[in-house]
């Protein structure tokens, strides 16, 4: 069956979009299309039906492919926990913390179940599309690599090569990657793709033509700057360091950039409503005090974040939002970090432990027990139906229940609210997906939701991308190197 991998001079070079882009692409053209990446290295999460997780830009992919996600379309996902550790997960099941030293030595012991998934995609497919990660030029890392080279030489794929140019040297990262690869690896890549250019692209033609000349590489095309990217789920966090709006919406809402910030999609739909105002606050900074409501948000080290919270002195800062009469919401580990206190005895985010929460709902959380993994649905309580998902380790607990946030659709309670109705958290993602939810949350700040259905937004954003793709691009070229029937 027909394959294609992309690989990139780096990370964020915009790999997840153009493997998306091309998706929607070829699935438009009527072919059966599947995603797949070996191995990702994120803490924005999606679940499968299978009741697994993998890397949100995954997800994203299949969307594009219009098909549901599944762990095999990147059986090995790491979540960052520390500098130096992060949680493996394997098709979709935690397989406990790994140190990046250990987990280098045990990589390679991977590939063949990273190949079998590969495989099983292949048979349900006319053509796979792979994505990189980071850049096979790091050759510090090429040893026992399942991620780029050593992936694609076991599967026998392709390779297309993708350089920003927006970053500027983009002549030198591919020719530069030309250089410290090793032969095998230097030709299973057939041809560069430029992506991000911004204005005539006319004007580097002769740029082209020189990294073809010094690379024998053929060129297949260069990508725009994609404006319709913007609506879709990031899945890195230095998106987030990005300058926001400049805060002349009527409603403020911000989020704290919490050292290991998961899920941060969550909030697209509420950056894309004309009425608010959504900043991401970085550390070293104080949360603004004409802040409508603060969002405390997902976590993939709840008490290693909820010190680092403490750290930047914005539990100070928040202690103030409330004192003036704001409104805080948690989503997932912030969440818990409402509570009066978080517990962790066995150790499953870090070193066994406890503390203190932020004592404004009047709930307790162990983080005990098996990962709950489930899409879910339901109505707020006040009114607005929601469709997301759980992804969380820990089971909460205290009288703050006897008030929940939301009813889900099993007619079982989730979250709490404070007496007043100003504090509020939740175990569920994607909450502001939905129109009619998103409009609950911004009738209580005074604000109107203007938007529609995130999904159809991106949606339509994908096929945008798609058609900008297909202009800019030697598709037909991309469809005979990955082995796809004319």
């Amino acid at each position: 069956m027909a394959a294609l991998m992309l690989q990139g001079c780096g990370s964020d070079v915009g790999k997840s979009v153009l493997v998306a882009g091309l998706c929607r692409l070829f699935a438009n053209r009527g072919h059966r299309v599947r995603p797949f990446k070996p191995q990702n290295m994120s803490n924005n999460a999606a679940v499968t039906a299978e009741g697994g997780e993998i890397g949100r830009a995954q997800a994203l992919q299949a969307l594009a492919c219009r098909v549901p996600p599944s762990v095999h379309m990147n059986p090995v996902l790491l979540k960052p926990q520390s500098d130096v550790g992060a949680q493996l997960v394997v098709r979709g099941k935690v397989q406990g913390t790994w140190q990046a030293r250990a987990y280098q030595d045990r990589k390679a012991s991977l590939l063949p179940t990273v190949v079998e998934s590969f495989r099983r995609l292949q048979t349900e497919a006319d053509l796979v599309l792979v994505e990189g990660a980071g850049s096979p030029a790091e050759t510090n890392l090429r040893a026992g690599d399942i991620a780029n080279m050593g992936f694609a030489h076991a599967a026998d794929v392709p390779v297309v090569l993708v350089g920003d140019i927006d970053r500027g040297h983009v002549i030198a990262s591919l020719v530069g990657a030309h250089a410290v690869l090793d032969g095998p690896d230097r030709d299973r890549i057939h041809g560069f793709l430029i992506n991000k250019f911004r204005g005539d692209p006319a004007l580097f033609d002769e740029g082209r033509a020189e990294i073809a000349a010094r690379t024998g590489w053929r060129d297949l095309g260069m990508a725009p700057w994609l404006a319709a990217a913007a609506r879709l789920p990031a899945e890195d966090a230095v998106v987030l360091q990005r300058p926001g709006d400049g805060g002349t919406r009527r409603v403020k809402i911000v989020v704290p950039m919490l050292s290991r910030i998961a899920n941060f999609d969550d909030f697209d739909p509420l950056r894309a409503e004309p009425d608010v105002d959504l900043c991401f606050i970085p550390p070293g900074q104080p949360l603004p005090g004409d802040a409508d409501l603060v969002i405390l948000p997902g976590t993939k080290a709840t008490l290693a974040d909820l010190a680092f919270l403490r750290g930047q002195g914005w539990d100070v800062d928040l202690a103030g939002h409330v004192r003036r009469g704001g409104r805080v919401m948690g989503i997932c580990g912030g969440y818990q970090m409402l509570g009066a206190r978080i517990a962790d005895p066995e150790g499953v985010e870090g070193p066994p432990g406890s503390a203190a929460g932020l004592g404004l709902l009047d709930i307790e959380t162990v983080l005990a027990g098996d990962k709950v993994l489930r899409p879910v649905s339901g109505q707020l309580q006040g009114g607005g139906a929601f469709r997301g998902y759980e992804m969380h380790i820990g089971r909460t607990r205290g009288e703050g229940l006897a008030r929940p946030m939301l009813a889900l659709a099993d007619g079982a309670p989730d979250g709490a609210v404070s007496p007043d109705g100003r504090i509020s958290g939740c175990y569920v993602h994607g909450l502001f997906a939905d129109p009619s939810a998103r409009a609950v949350v911004l009738a209580g700040l005074g604000a109107a939701a203007r938007t529609g259905d995130h999904a159809v937004a991106v949606d339509t954003a994908l096929d945008e991308i798609a058609a900008e793709l297909e202009r800019a691009f030697d598709v037909a070229a991309l469809a005979r190197l990955a082995g796809l029937p004319a």
